[in-house]
């Protein structure tokens, strides 16, 4: 019987540290353990840990949450099929009505005649009667095998890849297939493996996914008065409003394909809207009416005059969803910051039935990602304003000695970036790019991003960049933790799950933070210094220490750390 290193991509050598990782997965497999969870740190390789399963295994689901590594494991693994939402691709009808050639793909995606807008499936009148009409592009439903020479672009890398026996999917792509085409593809999805990668992301994924929000554009459409709806806060008061928004963007789109307008000149980019509209407020309303303890109606948004703006519903309990879409034979979740109990807590896993690999350390020495506890203030929801004065000193402080380099600043919301940025010296804030995933000034984060990379001393301050962007060499060689990133407390969901999940809400900021710790540093010859200013990050380290992986562990160096970790051995 072969060993699980010996499936290790040919094209690759495995390091020593990505051997010990496979041995101790290897172990967990022969013990019985059908789910397993990898921690595992930025720079050990996961891709080529999951590919070597993966062939292990003989045929597998890859599945990971952004679009940046799906592409990486792909571009670096062949053998990996691509799975990519409609967005990504030109539909081939709308082409034909725009008489744009079919080669001229790039065009139509740029013009915004992508898959998601144009219509698979619509109904048209045909000798005095509805029927429905398939798009002549889209393959037949479930029969991959024989597709057309010319024939839709999202359904064709789809089809290949359900057909193949590795493919990468994002999560969004992935529940959708176990949600709702399974059965139709059941041949398909029946693999021995799937491995997750990101897993620290697992819930979000899921919230993204099944949860709703509802914005006041919504009752302009529908034509629906939203004084109607007196508490938007009430889970009942939700399900009803659900219903009718349905009810009218159903009628919307019958009125719509009945006009003789549409008749004549098709408006496919206004009935795709309302499609997708309709499906979400549909689905939502079965998936709340059918557990509504299960769901939390966040306060609703409202603007400064005391107008409707959103409200968000989101679940609160997960772990029915982890059953349903997780639910393949073996399963490996893989993260740089996962903690096996929380993680199971949440998930609704049995904890005495999964395996548990913790990387020793990590591949970067601990001298180039060096972690700096300053310990400025402790700032909480009761801290003083002297206490937010001398963290933003500091920052003035840090970023003058910087004063050549470029940066990271991170704290915990969109105000305190604007309040840091305020009181910094003019020289300073001259050098401050704020970066959200969405800007005052209608540039997206990518946009920020990019121009920050021609500055040459330039600082991003961000509430939302503790993940998810890689920094690498001079982008930043220093970063500063403002504030410790607590989930938002006036959320009714973060209250109610925090009391329900106990692990919950330490463990959702310590991957913060420690996903925080990583922004800088992405390779081997990269190098950056860390300052912590808010002393809460320490308190929070200490009462958690169980929870941090190993690979942590030699940089986060104050005294009274390194004391309470000896007093454990």
């Amino acid at each position: 019987m072969t060993t699980v290193l010996e499936h290790f991509p040919e094209e690759f050598k495995p390091r020593e540290i990505q051997k010990e990782i496979l041995k101790g997965i290897e172990e967990k497999i022969k013990s019985g353990y059908k789910t397993i969870i990898l921690s595992a740190p930025t720079g050990v390789g996961k891709s080529l840990i999951a590919a070597t399963l993966a062939r292990y295994f003989g045929s597998s689901f890859v599945v990971t949450a952004s679009k940046q590594l799906q592409d990486q494991y792909s571009k670096d693994l062949k053998f990996l099929m691509p799975v990519k939402g409609k967005s990504n691709f030109a539909c081939l009808k709308l082409m034909d009505q725009e008489s744009i050639l079919k080669s001229d793909t790039r065009s139509a995606i740029q013009k915004g005649l992508t898959c998601e807008k144009g219509l698979c499936e619509e109904t048209i009148m045909q000798n005095g009667k509805k029927v429905k009409e398939i798009c002549q592009f889209k393959p037949k439903l479930g029969e991959p095998q024989g597709i057309p020479k010319e024939s839709c672009y999202y359904y064709e890398q789809k089809y290949r890849a359900l057909t193949s026996p590795h493919s990468i999917w994002n999560y969004a792509a992935y529940f959708q297939l176990m949600r709702f085409n399974r059965k139709a593809y059941e041949e398909y999805v029946k693999k021995p493996i799937a491995i997750f990668d990101e897993a620290h992301k697992v819930e979000d994924q899921i919230i993204q996914f099944i949860g709703v929000d509802i914005y006041n554009t919504y009752f302009t459409e529908c034509g629906i008065d939203a004084k109607k709806f007196d508490d938007l806060g009430d889970i009942d008061t939700i399900a009803k409003l659900l219903e009718g928004l349905a009810k009218s963007y159903a009628k919307q789109i019958l009125d719509l394909q009945e006009s003789r307008a549409f008749m004549l000149n098709p408006d496919y980019a206004t009935l795709a809207k309302l499609e997708s509209r309709y499906e979400k407020m549909s689905n939502s309303y079965v998936e709340i009416n059918s557990n509504k303890n299960n769901f939390v109606v966040n306060d609703p948004f409202k603007d400064e005059r005391g107008n409707f703006r959103s409200v968000s519903i989101k679940p609160l309990d997960i772990s029915k969803y982890v059953k349903a879409f997780f639910d393949i034979e073996n399963q490996v979740f893989m993260s740089a910051t996962i903690d096996k109990d929380s993680f199971c807590e949440n998930t609704g896993l049995d904890p005495s039935k999964v395996g548990f690999v913790d990387t020793p350390r990590s591949p970067f020495p601990p001298d180039k990602r060096r972690i700096n506890f300053l310990n400025t203030r402790k700032l909480s929801y009761s801290s003083s304003r002297d206490d937010e004065l001398a963290v933003i000193k500091k920052i003035d402080e840090i970023m003058s000695q910087h004063g050549t380099e470029r940066g990271l600043i991170l704290t915990s919301s969109e105000k305190k970036c604007l309040d840091i940025k305020n009181n910094l010296s003019e020289k300073n804030r001259q050098r401050i790019r704020i970066c959200h995933s969405r800007n005052e000034n209608g540039m997206t984060q990518d946009e920020v991003l990019q121009e920050h990379s021609f500055d040459e001393d330039g600082v991003l301050l961000s509430s939302s960049l503790w993940e998810g962007v890689d920094l690498k060499d001079d982008l930043s060689r220093f970063q500063i933790i403002a504030k410790v990133p607590y989930p938002n407390l006036s959320e009714k969901r973060t209250k109610t799950k925090m009391q329900k999940f106990p692990l919950w809400y330490k463990s959702q900021t310590l991957t913060k933070l420690l996903q925080g710790f990583g922004r800088s540093i992405r390779s081997e010859d990269d190098w950056a210094v860390t300052y912590v200013l808010d002393s809460a990050a320490s308190d929070l380290l200490l009462q958690s220490k169980s929870m941090i992986p190993k690979s942590y562990q030699d940089v986060l160096g104050f005294p009274s750390y390194e004391s309470s970790m000896k007093s454990t051995l």
